[in-house]
């Protein structure tokens, strides 16, 4: 199990969450008809992820990354709809800016500053996607190149000359699947053409806290 984690980049726990927890989660994150929310990972939405007892053994299993360090819900719609082409996820939420060697392309969101630590921070990470309803295919669910994040940081034509070598994998889930992967794992997402919501919590996991004084947002 861990080989092929390493190998390539993500492991699913099928029907990790009781429909009991999904609910209970759906209701804590409030998200109305937002199509993305940035969440606080120290508020209540991180107090039930720590009841969550299987998925924190899994991830303990697995991986150091165990702290939530940013969590965002997405609820993609027929009124709110997107699409992002094959990229990696490099940033960060912190607390402050601070002039450090290794961290840029600041950037402001949600009122928080965001920015792109050094490599060996993002080897370190994980991102979880934690499914709130069925996806598919047709509702614009994610796509993954397997093995990808072996390859380091990308640039965007490094990706676009690379992405053919890979094996893809859509990621189709079930109401409470887990999906876990490597933070620098290359991933896209398709429009959904369906009329079923499409929700989804992500939440990022490290494993140290940042050399000061960098801290967690």
């Amino acid at each position: 199990m861990m080989s092929e984690f390493e190998t390539e980049g993500r492991m699913w726990f099928r029907q990790i969450l009781s429909e009991g927890e999904v609910s209970n989660l759906i209701k804590t994150c409030e998200m109305g008809d937002n199509p993305g929310l940035r969440i606080a990972a120290g508020g209540a939405v991180g107090v039930v992820l720590n009841e969550f007892e299987k998925l924190n053994e899994a991830l303990n299993d697995i991986s150091f990354a165990t702290r939530p360090v940013r969590v965002v819900v997405f609820n993609k719609t027929a009124s709110g709809n997107w699409s992002v082409p094959w990229h990696q996820d490099r940033v960060i939420a912190v607390a402050e800016k601070h002039d450090v060697s290794g961290f840029g392309n600041w950037s402001r969101k949600a009122g928080g500053w965001h920015c792109e630590p050094p490599v060996n921070i993002l080897e370190e990470m994980l991102f979880v996607r934690i499914h709130l309803d069925e996806q598919d295919e047709a509702n614009g669910a994610m796509e993954i190149a397997l093995g990808s994040h072996k390859a380091g940081v990308l640039s965007a034509r490094e990706i676009k000359d690379k992405i053919g070598d890979y094996h893809t994998e859509i990621c189709s889930a079930a109401r409470g699947d887990v999906l876990v992967l490597k933070m620098l794992l290359l991933h896209r997402s398709r429009p959904s053409s369906s009329r079923s919501p499409r929700r989804t919590l992500r939440v990022d996991y490290a494993a140290d806290d940042l050399p000061l004084p960098m801290e967690w947002a």
